[in-house]
């Protein structure tokens, strides 16, 4: 292990550690809405961010609310499209069970899903359905899976039913990584039958990089198949045009 991958690592603990005291901190106070624990997971991920050596480059408009819907490159897009706002994640029943990403998860309040059972993925509907009544996104990725960022895959459609039936507003949010010197995106991507903490250690040892989110513009559907592809065909549209001009998100 490098001097690099070892300082990462490092630091990547001591956030994890400071963010869950935070956390500690909240249930003893008794302040643990699921809206604060959004905040909170907000903040440790901008933590999470800097002990990575990411920045930050958001463009467009942050969703107030409603459904949030965007490309899926690895493990890393969890924190990061936390660190750009308060989310409630939905991520695969796997993930709840990882040591760091996972706790971050369920402190957060995500909603995990089977996705190879149909009575999981109707019951996650209805949670859905339920937080998109507040004021912080529901956030899910669509590909249900994490990709090479080759290509955006085929969407999935059910997730979008609570916010058709609603007439909530949908947004898409296209993500890539650019590395600083100028390697492959796939580099950072975590795809196919790779090992999670083997990737991990390799991104803690690599170079910086930037991670560019762009928001596209809040969206009312009435058929989620629609829905579905539309969104799809917009975030494609964003990452080959590449992010425009804008404010790189600190991190701290």
């Amino acid at each position: 292990m490098s001097l690099r991958t070892a300082r990462r690592a490092v630091t990547l603990a001591v956030a994890l550690i400071y963010s869950l005291f935070c956390f500690w901190f909240l249930r003893l106070s008794g302040r643990v809405s699921l809206e604060r624990r959004a905040q909170w997971q907000h903040e440790a991920a901008l933590r999470v961010m800097h002990a990575l050596g990411v920045r930050l480059k958001v463009t467009g408009t942050l969703p107030k609310g409603g459904l949030l819907v965007s490309n899926h490159l690895s493990y890393l897009d969890i924190p990061l499209i936390s660190a750009a706002l308060p989310v409630y994640m939905v991520s695969k029943v796997e993930i709840g069970s990882w040591p760091l990403f996972g706790t971050l998860a369920r402190a957060g309040g995500a909603l995990f899903v089977d996705r190879s059972s149909r009575a999981s993925a109707k019951a996650t509907t209805a949670q859905i359905a339920e937080r998109l009544r507040g004021p912080v996104p529901v956030l899910f990725f669509p590909e249900g899976t994490s990709t090479d960022g080759s290509r955006v895959l085929r969407f999935h459609s059910r997730f979008f039913i609570p916010a058709v039936e609603a007439g909530l507003p949908v947004t898409a949010a296209a993500l890539r990584y650019v590395p600083s010197d100028g390697s492959p995106e796939r580099n950072f991507c975590w795809f196919g039958d790779t090992d999670f903490l083997p990737h991990l250690v390799k991104n803690l040892g690599g170079p910086d990089f930037v991670a560019e989110i762009q928001f596209g513009a809040a969206r009312i559907y009435e058929n989620r198949r629609v829905a579905a592809q539309q969104t799809r065909e917009e975030i494609i549209a964003m990452r080959g045009a590449g992010v425009r001009k804008g404010p790189e998100l600190a991190v701290r």
